[in-house]
């Protein structure tokens, strides 16, 4: 499967400096998205929203959504788009699924930190002005897991039953182990879709380290990305 093009749906929102902006990965997932035929009333939870692309979408289709990021800047400007797209959703800064401890919801979507990086993890850390540090909207420690593998521990908790988990990451960070782990706290998970980029900016500026970890091979130029779809039994 090629590049996906932007769905005709996909709402054109604002992204200033700072803010995650929609990339190939979000277009693929939006493109997961709108096969499970969202219906009023659903609640559906956007983890990581960035600017909100997924959320509006959601909302635009009569679901009840609520969205968090761990960026202020990201959750001020999902609520901005939000209002100008007329639509309600309830954005939320924190940490992953920690600003909605004990809710549940039919639909969980996200577009997670999956890129291999040297040193420690990123997500979350400040800079001296409080602004979420660059790159830890894709950053995820040596393995790519450092939030992945979180995610499989905890998203469960906020599926109802029957309640399903659409997640994007990079063959490069271990789709085998998200399906174990994903299994092993008792959903039913498989690959369902997944396509090959070219290697964007961050993956040629690290092509060295990635080629030392043995991660890619030294004839490789293109990333496959896949969907994780999973659903609560």
């Amino acid at each position: 499967m090629t590049v996906p093009a932007p769905p005709l749906w996909l709402p054109s929102l604002a992204t200033p400096p700072g803010v995650y902006a929609p990339q190939a990965d979000t277009l693929f997932l939006a493109t997961a998205l709108q096969r499970e035929a969202l219906a009023p009333g659903m609640d559906v939870l956007d983890l990581g929203t960035g600017n909100g692309t997924l959320a509006v979408y959601a909302a635009q289709q009569g679901a009840r959504v609520t969205a968090t990021d761990i960026a202020r800047r990201a959750v001020a400007t999902a609520r901005l788009n939000a209002l100008r797209a007329g639509q309600h959703i309830d954005v939320r800064r924190g940490d992953l699924l920690s600003p909605i401890r004990g809710r549940r919801f039919n639909l969980v979507v996200c577009n997670p930190p999956y890129v291999p990086a040297p040193g420690s993890p990123l997500h979350g850390t400040r800079n001296d002005d409080g602004r979420t540090a660059p790159g830890s909207a894709w950053n995820a420690g040596p393995d790519g897991r450092a939030i992945l593998d979180r995610l499989c521990e905890e998203v469960p908790q906020a599926l109802r039953p029957g309640g399903v988990l659409l997640m994007v990451q990079s063959a490069l960070s271990g789709p085998d182990t998200t399906l174990l782990r994903l299994s092993g706290s008792g959903l039913r998970a498989a690959v369902s879709d997944h396509i090959r980029i070219p290697f964007g900016p961050v993956l040629r500026s690290r092509l060295p380290w990635l080629r030392d970890r043995r991660l890619v091979n030294p004839q490789d130029m293109f990333e496959e990305l896949v969907i994780i779809r999973a659903q609560q039994a």
